[in-house]
Parts: structure tokens; C-alpha cells; sequence
């Protein structure tokens, strides 16, 4: 019973520097971006693959197993993690702000947008087309400066949520295994989790997985796209409004969230017929207004920053308020 009181004591101030940890890295993300080599990410990416070779078989089973080693290993080595620097805040601070750092792609996302809109401001639809695949999967062959335009704001709409507030949500709830284990199960959806032959079931357990991660980050990076919306000129009633009669008419559970709120915030019309690689999708419009242009890219841009820096502050203050919960606890 005492060395169970001595660990708990020792809780609160390694909780503590979780919030201090997040807010860190995510300064970190704001300022330097991406590692440049040897990123984290890219090294799991890399593993989770020669797993999936050795693993794979045309059903869900193999992808349960997949998806269950993939994601758990992460969070093992996460909860690993905590348990060892539960005495030691300072160590546990940087472990958290590295690892927020790793996870977020908040900078790299205003980055591409602002990229893309010097293309288009440019006219230099080669470079623009070009360019779309740092962003998204679709066919940039036909696109033209609106379509362009508009599969950049969507895509920053949606992994405004994906590679900022969702990682941020579960930090802040979860500390390390939040954070690595949001990453792993989001990287996987990327990987193994889109429609095609060959992932059509062995896919499915990782899509719904990240799937269910992202139904409430989603969410809140709509309702935090709507209260920044004066930042980028708009309407806090109007983003509402959108958001509340079209989000959930996108064929995602989540993507609809973002895209929406971020439509009536800009005053544009998103959906319509996107062409990716051997299919086309025709999705229901969002929002009303014209199609997005160059100058809404940075607009766009702008308003994911903001969302991104409340989001923080709100991981933060969970994650403090878990410092609260483990404190009284340690006082029974």
C-alpha cells in the first residue's frame, strides 16, 4: 500500500508536464515543421509495411491482426514510456513534447497550402498539378485553378483534424499512448485503409479503427473552425449553419465535419467530382458561395493554424485537469 501511495504522489507532476509537453511540441511543429530526415512516422510507416507482408491474407482476420500488433506495439512502448518517467516531470515533458512534435503536421499542412497558392496566383497550373499529391491521392491531370483550389481546401479542412486536433485530442486524454497510438492507427488508414483490391477487407479493421478515433476530433475541429472564422473574415453564424445542414452529408463520418465548417468559414462551395486513380467519386456540395480560388488558400491556411492553437490550449487543459483528478486521488 505505500509504495502504491509513493506512485501516486508521483503522478501528478509527470501528468503536469504532459500539458507542458504538448504545448512544446506543438511550439516546436509551429516553428521548425517535419523532420527533414529520419522522421518517426516514416520509420513506422516503413515497419508497419513488412508487417503487413508477412501478415496479409485477403480477410478481416488478417487485417484485425494487422491492425491490433501495428497500433499496440505504440501504445505498449508509449505506456512503457510513462511508467518510467512517472517520477520524473522533466524527462516526461520532452518525451511528450518530442512525441508531439513527431505526430503533428500542422506547419507542413499551411506550408502546401501556401505553396499551391503561389502556383495559382501565378498561373502555373504544371506546377500546381504537380504539387496536389503532397496533399491528397486525387488525379491532378484535368484540374483546373477552382478544382485545384478546392481539393486544396478540402484536404486542409479535413487533415486540419487528422494531423492536428485529433492527435492533440488524444494526447491531452492519454498522455504518450495517446499520442503514439492515434499516429500508428491514422498512419495505417493511410497505408492499408482506402478502397482497392487488395485492401477491400484485409483494409477494413484499420479504416474503422481510425474511423472511431477521429468521430470526436473531427467534431470539435468544426465547432473550433467555426469560432475562428473572423480571423479569416467570416461568419460564426454562417460557418454554423453550413456545418449543422451539410456535415453530415459527405459519404465520411468525419471529413464532412471539417470539410463543412471550413466551407461556410470561407464562404465557398466544396464537393462535386473528384477523379482519383482508376475511379471518380461524386460527392454532395458543401457550403454555397463560388468555388475556392488561390486567395482562400491562405485564408484556409490561416484558419488552420488558429484551430490548431486551440486545440493545444484545450489538450492542455485536459491534460492538467488529469494532473487534478491523479492528485486528489493520491490525497485518499
Amino acid at each position: 500500500m505505500e509504495r502504491a501511495g509513493r506512485i501516486l504522489t508521483a503522478r501528478p507532476g509527470a501528468t503536469t508536464a504532459d500539458a507542458l509537453g504538448l504545448l512544446a511540441g506543438f511550439a516546436l511543429d509551429a516553428v521548425v515543421g517535419d523532420p527533414r530526415r529520419f522522421h518517426p512516422v516514416a520509420g513506422f510507416g516503413q515497419a508497419a509495411g513488412a508487417l503487413e507482408r508477412r501478415l496479409y491474407a485477403p480477410n478481416r482476420w488478417a487485417g484485425t491482426a494487422f491492425t491490433t500488433a501495428a497500433v499496440g506495439v505504440p501504445v505498449a512502448a508509449g505506456l512503457a514510456a510513462s511508467l518510467l518517467t512517472r517520477r520524473q516531470p522533466v524527462a516526461r515533458a520532452a518525451l511528450v513534447a518530442a512525441a508531439t512534435w513527431t505526430v503533428l503536421g500542422g506547419r507542413t499542412l499551411r506550408r502546401e497550402s501556401a505553396v499551391m497558392a503561389t502556383h495559382l496566383e501565378n498561373a502555373d497550373l504544371p506546377a500546381a498539378r504537380g504539387r496536389l499529391n503532397h496533399l491528397c491521392g486525387r488525379d491532378p491531370s484535368t484540374l483546373d485553378e477552382p478544382e485545384l483550389a478546392r481539393a486544396t481546401v478540402e484536404s486542409v479542412a479535413e487533415n486540419t483534424s487528422d494531423a492536428v486536433v485529433a492527435p492533440l485530442f488524444w494526447g491531452g486524454l492519454f498522455g504518450l499512448p495517446g499520442l503514439l497510438g492515434y499516429r500508428a492507427a491514422n498512419t495505417l488508414d493511410a497505408m492499408v485503409g482506402h478502397r482497392s483490391p487488395r485492401y477491400a477487407r484485409f483494409g477494413t479493421p484499420s479504416a474503422r479503427l481510425d474511423d472511431a478515433l477521429n468521430l470526436l476530433p473531427s467534431r470539435l475541429t468544426g465547432l473550433l473552425t467555426i469560432a475562428a472564422a473572423p480571423l479569416v473574415k467570416g461568419r460564426p453564424a454562417e460557418a454554423l449553419r453550413v456545418w449543422r445542414r451539410d456535415r453530415n452529408d459527405h459519404p465520411s463520418p468525419n471529413a464532412g465535419q471539417c470539410e463543412s465548417a471550413m466551407a461556410g468559414a470561407l464562404g465557398v462551395r466544396l464537393g462535386g467530382r473528384n477523379v482519383y486513380f482508376g475511379r471518380t467519386e461524386t460527392r454532395p456540395l458543401l457550403g454555397d458561395g463560388p468555388r475556392p480560388s488561390a486567395s482562400h488558400l491562405r485564408r484556409a491556411a490561416r484558419l488552420s493554424g488558429a484551430v490548431g492553437a486551440g486545440a493545444v490550449v484545450l489538450a492542455a487543459g485536459v491534460a492538467l485537469l488529469r494532473a487534478a483528478v491523479v492528485r486528489r486521488a493520491g490525497k485518499r
